[in-house]
């Protein structure tokens, strides 16, 4: 029987052309490794985030796009981010860590 995670919010960093040529690789590197530094990663005990590379997110000339899905109060909530920096991808993972409202900074959509 396989484990599974907790996980309490799902974010995704593009990886295509365009937000690959505004620094998405460097954000996502960057987020990984300051998610398994502060226990915030899903795989570290007491952590629940999940970080994946996705493909095109559909706002190609404002990247890097990220966006995040979680459950809360039993709905599923999304937030998607527009030129989104370590800063932005670091405040939207602790509030989704935490159970917090998702920042509103450079925020779209949904």
């Amino acid at each position: 029987m396989p484990t599974y995670f907790k996980t309490s919010g799902h974010l995704l960093v593009c990886q295509h052309v365009n937000c690959k040529a505004r620094g998405a690789q460097l954000l996502y590197t960057a987020l990984w490794n300051a998610l398994d530094r502060e226990k915030l990663a899903y795989f570290k005990t007491g952590g629940s985030v999940r970080l994946t590379e996705s493909g095109c997110l559909g706002a190609c000339s404002f990247g890097p796009v990220l966006c995040v899905y979680r459950q809360r109060a039993g709905q599923l909530e999304e937030g998607w981010y527009a030129a989104a920096d370590y800063a932005l991808g670091m405040a939207v993972a602790r509030a989704v860590h935490a159970g917090e409202d998702l920042p509103t900074d450079r925020k779209y959509g949904p």
